[in-house]
């Protein structure tokens, strides 16, 4: 593993099987391979079906692989303890409503946080770290505490999570789906908070997701699924204006012109 290399993909496959009568084996990752580097924004790009979430939630360890491996910082995920590996890794996924529990005020998922952490602060320690992390993601902390999550926007809410990440300082963030369910005036917000982790925290960002524009206004380095399988990968840049694939080339004929990358 070269040395600035986070995290390590060797060809990754999942099969899933399904029937009783007769078992059908459907494939979710072929053989996937890639490498994340610190403090990068890598971006997972396909449609429905393509094998993106299957991936990303291999990385987060909710699945395991039929074969092939994943390596963090050389050592192999599902060989690090549970809560070191949280450490390690967080996600902010599709559904921000499903990540709360709506009895509880957005104060509980920050607090929650803390439980990670080898060292915990004190709970007056806890509430001045909650509040400088809610201002550095240009959020108010006396409109947002002890609001319910009916109370905020679905903006707001993914920005919370990613809050929450920031507090534990996990060297990745996995971005599952990160806008899909959040209104278009507040996407641009939500994905400048990614770049500024990348810029400021020198996070690195799994972003996953099946909007090729998003992917190359915040992305470093793509790839692209389909069917389970990469197709292809490199440079934002190289990959969207000079495509080589066919079925790259069908994607970015589909998204409007594209011309310039946002600047922080």
């Amino acid at each position: 593993m070269k040395k600035n290399t986070l995290l390590e993909v060797k060809n990754l496959t999942k099969l899933y099987t399904s029937g009783y009568v007769r078992t059908v084996e459907v494939i979710g990752a072929k053989k996937v391979s890639f490498d994340i580097k610190k403090g990068e924004i890598f971006c997972l790009v396909g449609e429905s079906g393509s094998g993106k979430t299957t991936v990303g939630n291999i990385i987060l360890r909710l699945i395991k692989p039929s074969s092939g491996k994943v390596l963090l910082n050389g050592k192999n995920l599902f060989s690090y303890d549970k809560l070191a590996y949280w450490r390690k890794v967080q996600a902010v996924f599709q559904d921000p409503y499903s990540s709360f529990n709506f009895f509880y005020n957005a104060d509980k998922p920050l607090n929650d946080a803390f439980d990670l952490l080898e060292n915990s602060p004190s709970k007056d320690e806890r509430k001045k770290i909650i509040r400088s992390t809610l201002e550095t993601i240009g959020m108010n902390p006396d409109e947002i505490l002890g609001r319910y999550p009916h109370q905020l926007s679905g903006g707001q809410m993914q920005r919370l999570l990613i809050a929450r990440s920031l507090i534990i300082h996990p060297n990745l963030l996995v971005a599952d789906e990160l806008t899909s369910m959040i209104d278009a005036s507040t996407r641009v917000a939500v994905l400048k908070e990614l770049l500024r982790l990348k810029k400021n925290e020198k996070m690195s960002v799994l972003f996953i997701t099946h909007d090729l524009a998003q992917a190359y206004f915040i992305g470093d380095r793509i790839a692209i699924m389909r069917k389970g399988e990469i197709v292809e990968r490199g440079p934002v840049e190289r990959v969207i204006f000079n495509p080589k694939h066919p079925y790259t080339k069908e994607l970015v004929a589909s998204v409007p012109p594209l011309h310039e990358k946002w600047e922080l």
